[in-house]
This record gives structure tokens, sequence and C-alpha cells, in this order.
């Protein structure tokens, strides 16, 4: 740091991302990205839109904004698309927390809600997950705080019943309730149905994950109108133009191609099946996940050195080193060419090992 840095961040512990290494060709397991590429319709409407790049996008994203609202049956003011889901959290913490709504979520979820809640300066609690890593929805219900639940969990995967998220919701009428839904294209009910029911939910998703475009980032907040005119206050107070042109016109495309979408994630769907039946083989254990990822580890396998041995043979994962899951790796479900790379690069590290 140097010694112009603002006290306030001086004890920030930044988020780290995953790793984006370029020394060599990796089967890259390790960040959640889709295996497959943007829908076609994506790529040419991105390249239109580079064509007019010397002028300011819309602020307002007018057509990504109708042709969701078409595709998902909401009205225009219960949608704002931002930078990444991230911008959306981040927007929601500014918005919705401070010293008399501290915000709260699990000890083991995203490790960005930590990072967000210090650098906007609110109080927070961690509470813990039960020791097979689930939510116990009875520690949220009457909190008298702003939740924050990633449904399905990161990096767990596991997902929690619609009823659950109800549960939350009626017990903390006076409290928003952020469900982050970046992986619930994979296998988990949305919550989006329920925000003309509860006025304090507000749903996020992301475009990186089942739709392709992690590199465009775009993420999108769904709540009630007055939760958005809040969101859209803080936008226009910091960053009108946090979604560029291209990106815009990327997610358009991929709208307009949604089949493409939901075909890639029944196919990240079996694939994920595939990876954890042939993980068991090995002598692997994992949560249930119903995200592109599984969370596992092995009885005699240290996870740390796992991860070291297969970043050294060209295959990335995951690992994290929070003492309650050092033991475990997440890994990226990828296409089923990857998978069996991963697989006989593990028996050849359990081979050595042995």
């Amino acid at each position: 740091m140097s010694r112009f840095f603002s006290q306030k961040y001086n004890h920030l512990e930044a988020y780290t991302p995953g790793e984006q290494p370029k020394d060599m060709q990796y089967v890259k397991l390790n960040t959640n990205e889709s295996p497959f590429p943007p829908s076609e319709k994506a790529l040419k409407y991105a390249a239109q839109a580079a064509e007019r790049l010397q002028l300011y996008c819309d602020p307002d994203c007018t057509v990504l904004t109708r042709e969701f609202c078409k595709l998902y049956g909401l009205e225009k003011d219960e949608v704002l698309f931002t930078n990444g889901s991230d911008d959306a959290l981040n927007f929601a913490f500014m918005a919705f927390c401070d010293d008399d709504h501290p915000a709260a979520f699990p000890d083991i979820t995203y490790g960005f809600y930590p990072v967000f809640a210090a650098l906007n300066r609110v109080p927070y609690t961690e509470i813990p997950l039960k020791e097979d890593f689930t939510i116990n929805v009875d520690d949220y219900c009457g909190i008298n705080k702003t939740v924050f639940i990633a449904n399905p969990n990161a990096p767990t995967g596991i997902p929690l019943s619609l009823s659950d998220i109800e549960k939350i919701l009626k017990t903390n009428p006076d409290n928003v309730v952020i469900v982050d839904e970046a992986y619930v294209d994979f296998g988990t009910d949305s919550a989006v149905g329920l925000i003309h029911t509860y006025d304090n939910l507000l749903v996020t998703q992301t475009f990186s994950k089942s739709r392709s475009l992690a590199g465009g980032r775009l993420g999108m907040a769904m709540g009630n109108r007055s939760l958005i005119q809040d969101l859209n206050t803080i936008k226009y107070s910091t960053n009108p133009y946090n979604v560029n042109s291209m990106t815009q016109a990327a997610g358009v495309g991929t709208i307009l191609d949604d089949d493409y979408a939901k075909k890639n994630c029944a196919t990240i769907a079996e694939n994920r099946a595939y990876l954890t039946a042939e993980l068991e083989k090995l002598g692997f254990v994992h949560t249930p996940s119903t995200a592109n990822f599984v969370f596992a580890k092995h009885p005699e396998l240290d996870g740390g050195g796992l991860y070291a041995a297969l970043k050294e043979r060209g295959v990335l994962i995951r690992h994290f080193t929070k003492e309650r899951i050092k033991d475990y790796n997440r890994i990226t479900v990828g296409t089923k060419e990857q998978i069996d790379i991963l697989l006989k690069t593990i028996r050849e590290i359990m081979e050595e090992t042995a």
C-alpha cells in the first residue's frame, strides 16, 4: 500500500479471484465458467455493437431489459442490469445495509460478501453452516438483519428450497433478503417468482455461468419496483454507464437464443452426474451439488496437495484454505473430454502417492 491509501480501508481483505494463468495451456476447471462458447447470436450482436463504440452505451439497457422481461414475464421496472452480479450485490450492500441494518450470511459462502461489507463499512455476522455444510434456516428467522443467501450456495453447491427461503422472508419483514442465484440454472428452483409476493426479496443472477458470458460481465437484480428504484439511485450516483454496448448486445443475442443456454445447462447437469459417479469410484466424497461444480474431498489425499499436483500436470481446480473446507476442492463441471482428462490425471496422482 502507498502512504496515501485511506486508513478506512487499512484492514480490507480483498476477494481472491480464481486463477487465470497464461504460462501454459490448462484444462481449466477452477472458475465455474461455461465450457461452451457464447451463442452465435450473442457474438453477432456484440460485433455489430462494436461498430458504435464511439458513442456512450444506453444507461437504461432498454432493448436488453425489454427482451429479458418478455422472456421471464417481468415488468421493466422490476429488473436492473449490472456489470456482473457482483455489481448488483455491491449495490445491495450500499442500499440496504448500515449500522441499523447489519448484514448476515453463512461463514462458508461466496467470498465477496465479507469484502463488500468491509468495503462499505457495514457490520456483519457470519453464521456457521451445519456440520454437513447445509444452512440452518432457523438461524436466519427473525434475525432482523439484511440477509444474503447464495442459492445454491458456493462453494458447496447445496440448495435451499423455496419454502425455506419464504420462511426467512416472512420472519424478517423489515429487512431485505438477497438471494444470489448465480448457479440457479443448473438444477435449483428460482425465487424470482416470489418477488410479487414479498416486497423484501431481491434476487440476483448472472450471465456468466449458464449463459456463457463470463467475459462480458452481465448480471441483474430482480425485485419489486421500490427495491429496483433504490438500486438505480446507487447506480446513477456512481456509474450510470455500467453495462457497455457490446455486453448489452451480447445479452440480447443470448436471450433470443435461450434454447441454446438451456441445452448447455442440461449437458452440464449430465456431466455433473458423470463426474460425481466417477469420483465416488475413486473414493471421493462430495456435497449434493446442484450447481455447475462439484465440491469433493478424498479421505487419503490432502486437498491442497491434490490441487497443486493437478496444476503441475496442467489441470486447474479451485482450492480454499479456510480451515473447515481445506480438505475439499471445488471442481467446475466441464465437457466430458475435460472431465476424463481430470479423472485420468487424478488416477495417476493416486498411483504415484500409493
